[in-house]
């Protein structure tokens, strides 16, 4: 298992009974439900960064009843087939732990790393899925020691090439998923009055990275009642919603949509 690193001087932390501490006196407590606060003040760039409490459960509430499955099972498929032999992995943006989840179920041998910046998306994974490393912190500065993980997932989240080419072994993966352009477009064709349709590209060059393979993933789902709004909560349209677009949406007893999203498998050069 790799170190975790002290995010005020760098060194090597050792997990006590309810702390983990560095040589130089760091200190960081093991919160009740299990995960660890690694997030400076100095790398946040608001009181409570990342998703709310509020999202964080409609995400839960939505991916535990299955609609999103076709996607996890892609990603699954492509962490056995790329990260057969994996003994650490990374979720980058691991929200509420479902993906993680799913992946540390795929390769039961690898150390699992669930790391997000909110706060209450992992109280909340950790709460749920005591299997794994939760970590409340920034991609953009991972407590990891270089060439220390062997995959890293980033399911619809911030992308940092240059750290990720960091921490990754000369052998390891980056696992990728993008939103298509055409990505819930039922719910954006009800909430917005008009749509920018703007060509996205859907596997952009990441310096220190070499392409493997691009996997396009698209399937068709339902949604009833409170799953509606979930479904909202959980995408940055919750963010930009418009009250007309709110009121159009709550008059709403059923929406069919579409999950259109691009699987992109990176190896380091």
């Amino acid at each position: 298992m790799p170190d975790i690193l002290c995010p005020t001087c760098g060194a090597a932390l050792t997990l006590g009974s309810r702390q983990w501490l560095c040589p130089k006196g760091h200190c960081f407590d093991v919160a009740r439900q299990g995960y660890v606060n690694l997030l400076p003040v100095t790398q946040k760039h608001s009181l409570h960064p990342g998703d709310t409490r509020e999202q964080v459960v409609a995400r839960r509430t939505f991916l535990e009843a299955g609609f999103y499955e076709p996607l996890a099972q892609a990603v699954c498929q492509a962490a056995r087939r790329y990260g057969k032999n994996a003994k650490a992995i990374l979720d980058a943006g691991c929200g509420e732990g479902y993906y993680s989840a799913q992946i540390a179920r795929a390769l039961p041998r690898a150390a699992l790393y669930g790391l997000d910046i909110s706060k209450d998306a992992v109280r909340l994974a950790a709460g749920r899925y005591k299997s794994g490393t939760w970590i409340c912190g920034t991609a953009a500065h991972l407590p990891f020691p270089s060439g220390s993980l062997d995959l890293i997932l980033s399911m619809f989240a911030l992308t940092v090439p240059e750290e990720f080419h960091r921490v990754l072994t000369p052998g390891g993966v980056y696992l990728q998923v993008l939103a298509a352009e055409d990505h819930l477009l039922g719910l954006k064709k009800i909430i917005y009055p008009e749509l920018l349709r703007r060509q996205k590209d859907a596997s952009p060059d990441l310096p220190g990275f070499a392409l493997v393979e691009r996997c396009p993933i698209s399937f068709s789902f339902t949604v009833e009642g409170p799953q509606i709004q979930n479904l909202l909560a959980m995408t940055p349209h919750f963010w930009r919603i418009t009250r007309e677009g709110a009121q159009r949406l709550a008059a709403l007893s059923c929406l069919t949509d579409w999950a259109s999203a691009v699987l992109c498998v990176y190896r380091p050069v």
